[in-house]
């Protein structure tokens, strides 16, 4: 395994100790940790780090992170650590007030990274046109948080937002075969899996149209039997029609009539497998069977080993805002 790091240009490899790469569903960006070795002579340091300067990080010779210096710390025998952040932070650093009216969560989203500066990659259409949403003393994330739960209200389709070498992307979520295979007696060196039905909804209603004319109650009715009535109401605005009711009370349904389930492994590093990739995991014992989607993810780096701690799930959801 061979990685390197770069501060503001500068090749700083050498006086690198560790590095810990991670991401997390709730958040829009991922975080690079370094522990450094920064003084030879335990009189001065080999260089000055200091925040709001850029840091990459490679491994095998690929970039895999770009990011700002947003805190440091250093100790007497010169052991430093360097916290950084990929641009999609700022998305979390910004209020604003606006209404958007007619749009797609995908215009939002290109519109708010145009107007603040953040660069950006492919933008997926999102295709379904949000007929009003208002951005009142929101962060960006928060509002493009808003506007893809209410296209996966709509459609039921799921859209994810990640850095890649120091841009924004929005993908929409895959549901595909994995090529990342992870199992005991191979790479897997640690796993353990637990199941909640705490967040289960096993019936919906719907409100919405002129006066609230249209009230849609749908139940899944082998979930209500054996785990009985969880209500969820969600209310539309006075444009809705009866078929949009219609349509977001069967996909809030299909949406939350699920066992959430949550497994954590650990394993062998693999560079890809980061937060809203599947990987294919076999570990029989805690059945921890088949394909999953990652929603939290850390990287090791250290002393020329790679290992990964994965939180997986078999659903992948951005966090909902209201």
């Amino acid at each position: 395994m061979t990685i390197s790091v770069k501060y503001d240009g500068v090749d700083i490899t050498q006086l690198v100790k560790s590095v810990t790469w991670s991401g997390h569903s709730d958040k829009p960006n991922r975080q690079l940790d370094l522990s450094l070795q920064n003084t030879t002579d335990g009189k001065s340091k080999v260089i000055n780090i200091v925040n709001g300067k850029f840091v990459e990080f490679r491994s095998e010779g690929v970039l895999l992170f770009r990011g700002v210096v947003f805190q440091t710390q250093i100790s007497l025998n010169g052991d430093m650590s360097v916290t950084t952040y990929d641009e999609n932070y700022y998305l979390t650093k910004s209020n604003d007030q606006r209404t958007f009216k007619k749009v797609k969560a995908s215009d939002i989203v290109k519109r708010l990274c145009s107007d603040f500066g953040i660069p950006t990659g492919k933008i997926a259409d999102t295709g379904y046109v949000i007929p009003k949403l208002i951005m009142d003393d929101k962060t960006l994330y928060e509002t493009m948080k808003l506007a893809l739960t209410q296209t996966k209200k709509q459609t039921g389709k799921r859209f994810f937002i990640f850095n890649r070498g120091g841009k924004l992307y929005l993908e929409k979520l895959a549901s595909t075969f994995s090529k990342y295979i992870i199992e005991v007696g191979s790479n897997l060196t640690s796993a353990s899996y637990s199941t909640s039905i705490e967040d289960m909804k096993t019936q919906v209603k719907v409100i919405g149209g002129k006066k609230d004319i249209y009230v849609v109650k749908i139940k899944d009715g082998t979930l209500a039997g054996k785990y009985g009535i969880m209500q969820l109401v969600d209310k539309m605005d006075e444009k809705a029609t009866k078929s949009q009711v219609e349509q977001r009370a069967r996909t809030l349904l299909k949406q939350n009539a699920v066992i959430d389930d949550k497994a954590t492994i650990e394993s062998i590093g693999i560079d890809d497998v980061i937060t809203g990739v599947q990987v294919y995991v076999r570990e029989p014992l805690t059945g921890i069977v088949g394909t999953y989607y990652i929603t939290a993810d850390t990287h090791t780096y250290e002393n020329g080993n790679h290992t990964m701690s994965l939180e997986l799930s078999h659903t992948y959801d951005l966090p909902e805002e209201a």
